[in-house]
């Protein structure tokens, strides 16, 4: 792995997360034209959260960024130290620009809470299956990058992480795909996806192989919503776009959970084109850069060594 993909995953799901910030909640017919898509929207559209300046990221950055640092903390992924970096986040704007937090899924919020009332990280998770939103899938990356084990040792992992926020099996699955898909761009596979699909079909067992058989490796129309399959399928659809620039337009583009869709897809193409290929006036756009940049640092650090 390269700086450029090092930096290109963090920064590239960072800026595409504060791209998405003013547009969430609308529908695809009422945003701009894909290439009138920017950190700050064209005169006259009323943005969502705006109270929140452009080139903030939301709760989708904060948490990966709070899962990067625990991973580059603890050297390991400690369950109980990612939480307590969680409930910060939500009680005093850990890893939040400003420290200031202004959006978070319903799902996400009754976990946190559960974890303040002790019940253990890997239980918090709702496990039904209307608790598949996207907020698990969303702050994964950072796990992909860092890990340096096997195939088989990154999904357990990717699922173990779920399980603070989002239990089920489904959203598990999404997120050890997501995690194999991104690792697979990494090594250069002509089709990551296809790769990744392959390798997690040869190792999941049990509810995971059956929700990835039945439910996530499916033909799935894109919407952009905020629930963990169409997520993860809007990424796919995003990707399908020949610069960075235009697969995190493309994701906003779908509409309602745009800061997600362009977080989860930005991460995949700034490790398929490099950090160089992100827009330099989004790059200076982005806000927040003190939280991140000791991360990436330390980051790069590991992986060269």
């Amino acid at each position: 792995m390269t700086r450029d993909q090092i930096h290109g995953g963090i920064l590239g799901m960072l800026v595409g997360d504060a791209l998405g910030v003013p547009y969430e909640f609308h529908d695809p017919r009422n945003l701009p034209s894909m290439e009138d898509i920017d950190m700050t929207p064209p005169a006259g559209f009323r943005r969502a959260h705006r109270g929140t300046p452009p080139g903030t990221w939301s709760d989708d950055g904060a948490l990966a960024l709070c899962l990067l640092a625990s991973l580059l903390n603890r050297d390991t992924f400690d369950p109980s130290d990612l939480a307590e970096r969680f409930v910060a986040w939500v009680r005093q704007g850990y890893m939040a620009v400003d420290g200031r937090v202004f959006d978070i899924g319903n799902q996400t919020s009754d976990s946190l809470y559960r974890l303040e009332r002790g019940i253990p990280p890997l239980n918090a998770g709702g496990d039904d299956e209307f608790s598949n939103g996207n907020g698990s899938l969303m702050r994964v990356l950072p796990l992909a990058l860092w890990h340096r084990g096997d195939d088989t040792e990154l999904i357990n992992l990717a699922a173990q992480q779920s399980r603070l926020t989002h239990g089920h099996a489904r959203s598990r699955v999404c997120c050890a795909l997501y995690c194999l898909w991104a690792r697979r761009i990494i090594e250069g596979a002509s089709d990551p996806w296809t790769a990744a699909v392959r390798t997690l079909r040869m190792t999941a067992h049990g509810e995971m192989a059956h929700e990835l058989r039945r439910n996530v490796d499916v033909d799935f129309t894109p919407a952009g919503s905020g629930y963990v399959v169409d997520c993860l399928h809007t990424a796919r659809a995003a990707m399908r776009e020949d610069t960075y620039e235009r697969v995190v337009q493309r994701a906003i583009a779908f509409g309602q959970d745009t800061d997600t869709s362009a977080c989860v897809a930005g991460g995949l193409a700034g490790l398929k084109f490099g950090a160089p290929a992100i827009p330099r006036h989004w790059m200076d756009a982005l806000r927040g850069r003190a939280l991140v940049d000791p991360l990436l640092d330390g980051l790069t650090r590991l992986l060269e060594a």
